[in-house]
């Protein structure tokens, strides 16, 4: 049996990214034995994907630390892979190329590493949306159909929130070194307050560390429910299919909830470039502006009343 090493790795919002990716492989390796090589946080999230056999992990040491380095790439050359797809096409993931061939196994390989026997040399690869980048990359690979990725796995039990029928998903956080790309949360205050007004439960998603924007939130917006530290990505999924719609700033849920067809509004500051890396879905819509602070929220109003979501709309 053919055996096939794709490599990818954390954040969320990457991994969503690279879903399409995924089950084209799995589609164009259909009988092969398909290994993923993923950081630890992800490992039994992606254990429970359709696309692959099995979930490695990868701790990311540092550079310098070389013996671990060494064990890495011994135990990916003992792995049999024919084919290794680098979709992280980091210095790093083009390394293992090099160790994996000293080794004494020389897969194929698909990414920038040198020596690749499928190089992604299009020199305006980093300019590219990262989805259309990898689709790119695979199709010099000779992967060239990609089905819609099957999400049904990514499912949650959220009977436990006794949440009512109609809800928005409002997503405040995003990367705590990245607080550029926070929409200030008395404006999500407004929004929720205005939500609620037609209709719709705000439903405050986000980690525990976030629970201080939920309570500033709420301070605007009493009826929207706190859910920050208590969901799962399953459970984010499951909230995501009953939802209205969602509004967020660029951060991995919103890609995760875009992909499974909510109806979504993603902020933007100039701390990233949706050009690159926005959420794709059914029904997205952009709002960039160079200081989130700037944005007020009747321009975030206005941009989710013209969302395709007949169910965000005053009952």
């Amino acid at each position: 049996m053919t055996a096939i090493l794709v490599i990818k790795h954390g954040a969320l919002g990457d991994l969503v990214q690279a879903f399409g990716p995924f089950a084209a492989i799995r589609a164009h390796h259909a009988g092969a034995r398909i290994d993923l090589l993923t950081t630890p946080p992800f490992a039994a999230l992606m254990a429970r994907a359709p696309w692959f056999d099995r979930v490695l992990t990868d701790a990311r040491p540092p550079w310098w630390n070389l013996p671990a380095q060494a064990a890495l790439a011994r135990r990916l050359a003992r792995g049999g892979y024919g084919r290794v797809y680098d979709l992280q096409t980091s210095a790093r993931s083009s390394r293992l190329l090099r160790g994996m061939r000293l080794f004494g196994t020389n897969p194929e390989w698909s990414g920038i590493a040198r020596g690749a026997s499928h190089p992604h040399a299009n020199p305006s690869r980093d300019a590219m949306h990262t989805q259309d980048r990898q689709r790119e990359q695979l199709a010099i690979a000779g992967v060239t159909s990609f089905p819609a990725p099957d999400l049904a796995w990514l499912d949650g039990d959220v009977s436990r929130f006794a949440l009512p029928g109609r809800i928005a998903l409002v997503i405040p956080g995003a990367a705590p070194h990245r607080p550029a790309k926070r929409w200030p949360a008395g404006h999500y205050g407004t929004l929720a307050a205005r939500l609620a007004g037609i209709g719709l439960t705000p439903v405050i998603l986000g980690t525990a560390a976030e629970t201080p924007l939920a309570d500033a939130i709420r301070t605007a917006c009493p009826e929207a429910r706190d859910l920050t530290g208590r969901t799962t990505i399953g459970d984010i999924a499951a909230l995501a299919r009953r939802a209205a719609l969602a509004i967020g700033n660029d951060t991995g849920p919103m890609h995760l909830i875009a992909a499974l067809g909510t109806p979504s509004v993603v902020l933007f500051s100039a701390a990233s470039d949706p050009a690159l890396c926005a959420p794709r879905g059914r029904e997205v819509r952009i709002l960039r502006v160079p200081d989130l602070r700037d944005l007020p929220p009747a321009r975030v109003i206005a941009a989710a009343a013209a969302l395709d979501a007949p169910a965000a709309r005053p009952a």
